[in-house]
């Protein structure tokens, strides 16, 4: 493999990905794709069909995204980590005529492409989708049940490319890492940025700390993508100050709110700064914080080309400055709709689409997340936000990770548990007692947490997102016992 610098940045066609010690240009990609696409135009898929895209983190997977759109064709986002029951789901809903990946278990449901088979190059045409047509389906997180295909067209999918190059004020000179799932609308939104800004980046088979770290140092990586997990895993990583980061402009946080102790843990630590950003499945970029004026206790201000309000979770009407309630919002970037048809009509209001992200926006445009919706705890009719208390509970040095949640309460409505994981090597372990009192002193009474459940891992999506449905399932029942 060449080494970056200035010899790359001069090739004719520079070098757009690198996997392992492979390297592929621009045109390469195009060229591999358009292959890919004229084997499959054999196989009889034409454009508006939709393909199963089930596939590891692999330079395969960039050009059968490319391919297929070069058909015309619609690519379905599969996690390769899905078993039997969520691809029965997924192809249920979607109906694709044809799967594309490297998952035997698409293979066994669907006449499938293997992407270890080689793919013959070809000359790219001059494909250009329809805008208006569908460009990807993409699973939303399924925090709450079974998810929901999420409808991109090509035009809302370029628009949030803009966006996002926009608000990372990213150029040609850029050079990033993909950890995260391509399946993920992040992880697919920073492979097409990258392609689309003439960008450089190293794409990951999966995610492993020390990797990264040292790619950092020896790709001289400018943005790094971070959620919940690479933060905290980060933050508590032993011989964080050995690694060479100086080449990083910042580290962008997204999926979940920042916790802030955990954030400026790093910082001191490394002296790169963070960049809070804020996006869904549904719409892709939401907010950033400007470049140069970060607060940590914001996910930034509207992205360009990006309205937002807040809504009364009581009336329904909107609300002023720094009032809480439901975001919502408009973009050239927002979702067609869902699969099913019907879920589409309640992700909107009056043509605003409702977020069901609770929070506020203050005079200058900041905003703030409180908490989603769904996962507001109701006690003695006050409404609590998990995030508040998880806050408290991530400033503690015992801490480490946690997430809360609510269970019926025949008193209250609903009694406030945390679930944590305990911070290694920290001695005294952390108590119950400990927390409880520490939430107790910081935060108002109806906010105290009734019981605090230890355990060795809080269960994510890959995005970073708290899977509170399972923790419920799994230690709700002992609020009473």
């Amino acid at each position: 493999m060449s080494a970056p610098g200035v010899a790359t940045a001069l090739r004719a066609d520079p070098v757009a990905l690198v996997f392992e010690d492979r390297e592929y240009s621009r045109g390469e990609l195009d060229r591999l794709a358009a292959g890919l696409a004229a084997e499959l135009a054999e196989r009889g898929v034409r454009a508006g069909d939709r393909v199963a895209l089930m596939s590891g983190n692999r330079p395969e997977f960039v050009v059968a995204v490319l391919g297929l759109w070069q058909l015309g064709a619609t690519v379905v986002l599969i996690s390769p980590s899905w078993k039997r029951t969520e691809l029965e789901h997924a192809l249920m809903l979607t109906e694709p005529v044809l799967g594309v990946g490297d998952s035997p278990l698409l293979a066994e449901m669907l006449p499938m492409r293997h992407l270890d088979e080689p793919i013959t190059p070809r000359t790219p045409a001059a494909a250009r989708p329809d805008p208006a047509s569908d460009a990807v389906l993409v699973f939303s997180s399924g925090t709450t049940g079974l998810p929901k295909a999420v409808r991109h067209t090509h035009a809302s999918m370029a628009a949030a490319v803009q966006h996002w190059i926009k608000v990372l004020e990213l150029n040609s000179y850029d050079r990033l890492q993909i950890l995260t799932p391509p399946s993920h609308i992040l992880g697919l939104l920073n492979i097409v940025t990258v392609l689309q800004a003439g960008a450089w980046m190293r794409l990951h088979r999966r995610f492993d700390l020390e990797r990264m770290l040292s790619c950092i140092a020896q790709d001289r990586i400018t943005i790094e993508m971070a959620v919940a997990p690479i933060a905290l895993a980060l933050a508590a990583h032993p011989e964080l100050e050995s690694y060479d980061l100086s080449s990083l402009r910042y580290i962008m946080w997204g999926a979940t709110p920042v916790a802030a102790g955990v954030a400026e843990t790093v910082t001191a630590r490394t002296g790169v700064p963070w960049l809070p950003a804020y996006g869904a499945s549904e719409l892709p970029v939401i907010a950033c914080s400007p470049i140069g004026d970060v607060r940590l206790d914001s996910v930034g201000k509207a992205a360009p080309g990006v309205r937002l309000r807040a809504i009364s979770l009581e009336t329904r009407e909107p609300l002023g400055p720094g009032e809480i309630g439901e975001l919502q919002a408009r973009s050239a970037s927002l979702m067609a709709g869902y699969l099913p048809d019907e879920a589409t009509a309640s992700a909107f209001d009056d043509g605003w689409y409702r977020t069901g992200d609770v929070g506020s926006i203050d005079a200058d445009g900041w905003i703030r997340l409180t908490d989603r919706s769904k996962e507001m705890i109701k006690v003695r009719g006050f409404q609590v936000a998990p995030a508040e208390i998880e806050a408290v509970l991530h400033a503690h040095p015992g801490v480490g990770d946690c997430a809360v949640f609510g269970v019926a309460d025949p008193g209250d409505g609903e009694a406030i548990v945390a679930a944590v994981t305990r911070a290694a090597e920290v001695v005294p372990e952390v108590t119950a007692d400990e927390l409880a009192a520490l939430v107790a002193e910081r935060l108002a009474g109806y906010k105290r947490l009734r019981r605090v459940v230890f355990v060795s891992e809080i269960p994510r999506l890959p995005s970073g997102k708290v899977l509170r449905r399972i923790l419920k399932e799994q230690y709700g029942r002992q609020i009473h016992e």
